[in-house]
């Protein structure tokens, strides 16, 4: 009986180099659209503005965080730039989402875990913006309008916990600018998670802001290499405003 060696019928496909890979995903047609354009990637009618924990607790001095010992100079000097984006966003119709943190009474929304890392966190507090305070609701000059979602969660990213990949996702969403506070924390947990769920992502430097400078300049490196784009205010409100508008 001749002898068959059995090796040849286990290898797999051969292994390509990533030129290769490219080249025949193209050929394939397994590439998928990419918007390349930073105009075409934020343009109105699929981009999301989230505005992350700009609320009293966070931004205005006497309140929980600035009580803590915190430094709020940046989180104040982010509402301008935000400000401006919200504007824009209103007029060219863009999609807001206000994202408040909400501490439940009783530790009710608090896990081990989740509590223990609060009590050791820097220039916080296990209390912040606990549901119903004043130092939970948003800042007046961000205060949503009718027609603008407003997202509670008791996590660091906007989408844990809660329906803000539905409501995206239902208006055919495809891309996101993330501003607010803090940029090292639950701006960036929520570019992290919003990239994963394969959204385009742009965090502008003068529409975040951070305690410590350090992390904030720290976090937006780290965004431009792995995880969007670190667009400034003007060059978003460009893309959002319609040639020949004033």
């Amino acid at each position: 009986m001749e002898d068959v060696d059995e090796s040849k019928d286990r290898e797999g496909p051969p292994i390509l180099g990533n030129d290769q890979m490219t080249s025949a995903s193209r050929a394939s047609g397994f590439e998928p659209e990419m918007l390349l354009d930073s105009a075409r990637r934020f343009a109105a009618e699929h981009t999301g503005l989230l505005i992350v924990d700009m609320q009293n607790d966070f931004c205005t001095a006497g309140f929980g965080a600035h009580r803590a010992g915190r430094d709020i100079s940046a989180a104040i000097a982010a509402i301008h730039g935000i400000r401006r984006l919200l504007d824009a966003a209103r007029k060219a119709r863009v999609a807001v989402a206000h994202v408040g943190f909400q501490t439940l009474p009783n530790h009710a929304s608090d896990s081990g875990p989740w509590l223990a890392q609060r009590r050791r966190a820097t220039f916080s507090a296990e209390d912040l913006c606990l549901a119903g305070s004043e130092g939970a609701a948003f800042i007046e000059p961000l205060a949503p309008i009718a027609g603008e979602w407003v997202v509670y969660k008791h996590r660091y990213s906007a989408f844990t916990g809660t329906d803000l990949d539905l409501l995206l996702r239902a208006r055919r969403i495809r891309s996101l600018v993330v501003a607010g506070v803090s940029t090292n924390a639950c701006v960036e947990s929520t570019v992290r998670a919003g990239f994963e769920l394969d959204y385009y992502i742009c965090t502008p430097p003068d529409a975040t802001g951070s305690w410590d400078r350090r992390l904030h300049e720290a976090t937006l490196a780290n965004i431009d290499h792995r995880f969007g784009l670190t667009l400034s205010v003007d060059e978003i409100v460009d893309i959002w405003t319609p040639p020949g508008s004033s």
